[in-house]
């Protein structure tokens, strides 16, 4: 994949201080030489973990800002002199938004208007924001606040103006080894020899932090504004992944938890007739794109036939046992 060249850029990241923003940094800066790399994020503590993973050696690009997407002042003076902003900051347990709804539309909806409108009025070149599989026909409040979210990015190109700001989404599934992923729950609870499994027939969409951090540097590049960019990634069953972790381990039934779908969908049915099928991703583009972007992912890829819909159950590439087990080793010893 070809990514936007970085050397000499400022760069902001909202939630840097989350599993993506880490892994971000620690890629960035092994490639490029930015002028700027700006965490934005409102824990203290983590901003100061990170320093730490991340030393000053003298002529750090590295800034932290102490901050909240809910506070359109701060966005306003962070996003001062910023060419790229990846947004990535999200109240995301599904179990957390359901109990606080507000708080999670505070944050995932009225924070994406702020960094929307922020990036526009500043001149931000290119913003990224990172989307979820849950934002597909979503059954909970999570993914709703997520599909409004992604709703509010890609409407934005059009009342940029004269502004230069454009904005893209990213789209993928389930991180490996992320907080709140099953994985640390698996590895925790192994030692009762009992692995709690919702369904048997589940499966999810499944990437490493690295290829999403990958992916999104090919999308900063790629874009256009507008577009919903979905990596094709392979899918997993979760008793494949239950055998992967423990083998020794007997399984047991414990439900699927509410807002839990069984299946993960990226793509809808109804999204097919405006989704292009190109080289190692999907390109969503929005109902009403301009003749000009249109003509441009026609030449780059393929119209998806009526009736498409990219589910976790359908998959074409499948992740074996021995698969699941040596992804979830690297990313251990990363």
């Amino acid at each position: 994949m070809t990514s936007m060249d970085l050397n000499g850029k400022t760069i902001l990241i909202t939630g840097g201080t989350g599993s993506f923003g880490k892994k971000f940094t620690e890629i960035v800066l092994s490639r490029y030489q930015p002028r700027k790399l700006i965490i934005f994020s409102r824990d203290e503590l983590k901003q100061h973990d990170m320093r730490r993973q991340f030393p000053d050696t003298g002529q750090s690009v590295m800034r932290y800002f102490i901050g909240d997407v809910r506070d359109r002042d701060r966005l306003y003076r962070a996003f001062d002199g910023v060419d790229v902003v990846i947004h990535a900051a999200a109240l995301k347990q599904v179990p957390a938004s359901e109990y606080n709804p507000l708080e999670a539309i505070k944050t995932n909806i009225l924070g994406a208007a702020n960094v929307i409108d922020a990036a526009i009025d500043r001149n931000v070149k290119k913003v990224i924001a990172l989307s979820t599989d849950k934002a597909a026909n979503p059954v909970n409040l999570y993914g709703a606040t997520k599909l409004c979210s992604d709703k509010l990015f890609v409407s934005a190109n059009n009342y940029s103006g004269g502004h230069v700001t454009r904005f893209s989404v990213v789209r993928y599934g389930n991180v490996i080894g992320s907080r709140g992923s099953v994985i640390p729950h698996f590895l925790k609870v192994k030692e009762t020899g009992v692995l709690p499994i919702t369904d048997r027939r589940m499966t999810r969409f499944w990437i490493t932090l690295e290829q999403g951090v990958e992916f999104v540097l090919a999308s900063i590049q790629r874009m256009h504004g507008g577009e919903i960019f979905v990596p094709k990634i392979p899918s997993m069953n979760i008793v494949d992944l239950a055998k992967a972790i423990a083998p020794e381990c007997r399984t047991e039934l414990v439900g699927i938890r509410p807002g839990e779908k069984l299946h993960e969908v990226m793509i809808p049915e109804d999204d097919a007739r405006h989704t292009f099928d190109c080289d190692g991703y999907f390109t969503i583009l929005p109902e009403f794109s301009n003749l000009e972007t249109q003509e441009h992912w026609k030449r780059g890829g393929k119209g998806c036939p009526d009736g498409f819909c990219y589910s976790s159950a359908t998959n074409e590439r499948w992740l074996s046992v021995d698969e699941l087990r040596e992804m979830i080793r690297r990313t251990a010893d990363e």
